[in-house]
């Protein structure tokens, strides 16, 4: 379900499984709530991560150490960077996303052509064979569903989204976005995790081990130019 990484008096940082909700839903509790019943203390939520989506998450341990971690997030001084797999070839194999989202249907987003506050997103792709190819995202914004929404635009939803890629959903066993690495400083400490435990049949075939040494160190790509 999840594992705890780090954590210190202000925070603690764990590997969610895909498939947990974050919030509390029909009586089943959210990945918020199992933290605190597992811990005995209550915790802090400062960002989320979909339903659909494993990886890092953020918790802070009191309201103080919240709102300077929220600070942190607000100013873009939390850097992310996530993992996905996608089995269509994308318009574009790196490049930049950028535009405003609106609501579409079902729940779902789409990226419109306007850049009145715009959804930012850097991204890298490369082949795992058999039509597949390992993507690593850099997103500067917080937008609902916002890596999801990015890829589909590009003509290559995550594999497995149950919104995105609907009709083909089916053929895997989750949808494939991870939450790989953050960093941050915090009272002038560095912190830098990576959740390099990744579940799921497409993330563990030999190839996409092996692509993925390539970006091991993601703060150190050359970036598109934002």
């Amino acid at each position: 379900m999840y594992s705890i990484l780090f954590q210190n008096n202000d925070f603690l940082v764990i590997n969610k499984a895909a498939g947990i909700g974050f919030h509390d839903e029909d009586g089943v509790d959210g990945i918020c709530s199992i933290v605190r019943k597992d811990i005995g203390r209550l915790v802090f939520p400062v960002h989320r991560l979909d339903k659909v989506t494993s990886g890092l998450l953020l918790l802070a341990k009191s309201s103080e150490a919240a709102a300077k971690l929220a600070k942190l997030f607000e100013l873009h001084e939390i850097q992310k960077y996530y993992l996905g797999v996608i089995d269509s070839k994308p318009k574009k194999k790196q490049g930049l996303v950028k535009g405003d989202m609106e609501r579409s249907r079902r729940s779902m987003w789409r990226l419109t052509k306007t850049l009145t506050n715009p959804a930012v997103t850097q991204f890298f792709t490369q082949s795992i064979g058999d039509g597949k190819r390992l993507v690593v995202l850099k997103p500067h914004t917080g937008k609902t569903h916002q890596l999801r929404v990015a890829l589909n635009s590009l003509g290559s939803p995550i594999c497995g989204d149950p919104l995105y890629q609907s009709a083909d959903a089916w053929k895997y066993d989750r949808a494939y976005l991870h939450a790989y690495c953050l960093q941050f400083t915090l009272d002038g400490e560095d912190f830098s995790f990576v959740a390099d435990e990744l579940s799921g049949k497409e993330f563990e075939t030999a190839a996409c081990k092996e692509a993925l040494v390539a970006y091991a160190q993601p703060e150190t790509l050359a970036w598109p130019k934002v």
